[in-house]
C-alpha cells in the first residue's frame, strides 16, 4: 500500500495505487455522507484555511463544503483585507497563520511553486493542499476529473481521451494529463493551434494534432479548456468566432466522437467559444457532476492529508 499523503501539491509523482486510494475515498465519502446530505464527523476538531489569492467559485466553494461536511472549522482568508495589501510577504503570512494553529491550508495563487514553498518553509505540521498554482497544477481538479470518468467508464485502458484549447497554459491539462497517463489510458489527443500547445518532451504520450475533427473522431472523452481571453492573439485567428469554428465543440463535431462521448469542462465555460451551449447543456455533458465530485474528492484529499 503507498505511503498516505501529508501534503498534495502535484499528482505528477503519484502512482496509480495512491491515486486509485483517493478515488475509492472520494466514492466512499460519496456514499457515508448520503450524496452530501449527511454531515461526517471525521474532522471535528479540526481547523482548515482557505487561502486563495486568485478569484475562485467553484473550488474554494467546494473545498469549504467539504471541511464543513467532513466537521471541520473552515476560516475563509480575506485576501483584500489582509497585511498583505500592507506589504507583508509571504513567508510572514505563512508564520503569521500558523502560530494560530492550523491543521491545513488550502492555497490557490497565480505563481507556480507556491504550495512548495509553503510545504519547505512550514514550522508546524500543518498540511499543505494545492488549489492551484500559475500554469503549474490543480491535483483536485485532476482527480475529480478522473473519478467523473471512472463512474462511467471505469476502464482506462480502452479510453481514447481528447482535450482540447489552451493546454499550454493550463495547470488543469497538466493535472488531468498526469492523472490519466498514470491510470492507463490507452491514447491521449492533444488539440490546439500550434501556439496553445505544450512542447511535445512535456507529454511524451501525447498524440499532438492541430486539427480538432480528427481530435474528436472516435473518442470516448473530450475535456475543452477555457481560452483566456488574452492568450487570442497568440492563436493567430482572428477572433473568437474564428476559434470556435476551428476549435469548438458543438453538436457537429460531436457526432464524430464515440457514441455516448463524455463532455467535460473544469469551468469556467465561454460559451460559443470553446463550447456550443447545446452541447454544454446536452446529455452527454458530464460539467455538473464534475463540480459535485469535486466536494467529494476534496472530502477524501482532507481526510487523506489529516491521517484520518
Amino acid at each position: 500500500m503507498s505511503t498516505r499523503l501529508h501534503h498534495l501539491i502535484s499528482l505528477a509523482h503519484l502512482d496509480r495505487a495512491c491515486l486509485t486510494r483517493l478515488l475509492d475515498r472520494a466514492d466512499r465519502m460519496r456514499d457515508a455522507s448520503l450524496h452530501g446530505t449527511r454531515k461526517l464527523d471525521l474532522l471535528h476538531g479540526r481547523t482548515v484555511l482557505n487561502l486563495f489569492f486568485e478569484p475562485s467559485t467553484r473550488t474554494r466553494t467546494s473545498f469549504e463544503l467539504a471541511a464543513r461536511r467532513l466537521g471541520a472549522d473552515v476560516v475563509n482568508f480575506d485576501i483584500a483585507r489582509s497585511s498583505t495589501n500592507k506589504g507583508e510577504t509571504l513567508l510572514d503570512t505563512l508564520h503569521t497563520l500558523e502560530a494560530m494553529h492550523l491543521d491545513a491550508i488550502i492555497v490557490r495563487h497565480r505563481e507556480t511553486g507556491t504550495p512548495e514553498f509553503m510545504v519547505r518553509h512550514a514550522m508546524s505540521g500543518v498540511s499543505v493542499v494545492n488549489a492551484g498554482d500559475g500554469n503549474h497544477a490543480h491535483p483536485t481538479q485532476g482527480l475529480l476529473d478522473a473519478l467523473t470518468i471512472r463512474q462511467h467508464r471505469p476502464d482506462f485502458s480502452q479510453l481514447t481521451v481528447t482535450i482540447c484549447g489552451d493546454i499550454r497554459h493550463s495547470r488543469v491539462a497538466r493535472s488531468d494529463i498526469h492523472a490519466l497517463t498514470t491510470l492507463g489510458v490507452r491514447e491521449l489527443r492533444l488539440c490546439g493551434p500550434e501556439s496553445l500547445l505544450p512542447d511535445a518532451h512535456e507529454v511524451p504520450q501525447g498524440h499532438f494534432t492541430e486539427d480538432f475533427d480528427a481530435a474528436v473522431e472516435g473518442a470516448d472523452v473530450v475535456i475543452m479548456l477555457r481560452l483566456q481571453k488574452e492568450r487570442m492573439a497568440a492563436t493567430l485567428l482572428p477572433d473568437e468566432a474564428a476559434y470556435f469554428e476551428r476549435y469548438g465543440l458543438d453538436s457537429a463535431r460531436l457526432g464524430r466522437a464515440a457514441p455516448g462521448c463524455l463532455v467535460m469542462h473544469p469551468g469556467p465555460i465561454n460559451r460559443g467559444i470553446e463550447i456550443a451551449p447545446e452541447v454544454a447543456d446536452g446529455a452527454q455533458s458530464r460539467i455538473l457532476e464534475q463540480v459535485g465530485n469535486g466536494v467529494f474528492v476534496r472530502m477524501a484529499v482532507l481526510a487523506e492529508v489529516l491521517g484520518r
